[in-house]
């Protein structure tokens, strides 16, 4: 199974693509506090389905575009 990664859509203008941010938590190496780091994807959506503030699920897929290299995993 491919790995699956869940992010709040950040920005939908473009025509099938999202703006995906995916938020973690990690242990500090030095002071020990857990801090979140935040990362944006590009997804591609094919049926523009997604608004802003929407959960999704997303997949590697083959590379659509120069930063589109992630697709929208239908449920």
């Amino acid at each position: 199974m491919a790995k699956v990664l869940i992010g709040k859509v950040l920005r939908d203008q473009n025509d099938k693509t999202l703006v995906v941010s995916v938020e973690t938590s990690r242990l500090h190496p030095l002071y020990g506090k857990y801090i979140t780091l935040a990362r944006k994807y590009h997804v591609h959506d094919e049926a523009n389905r997604y608004k802003v503030g929407d959960v999704v699920k997303f997949s590697p897929c083959r590379p659509i575009s120069k930063m589109k290299k992630w697709s929208v995993v239908e449920e």
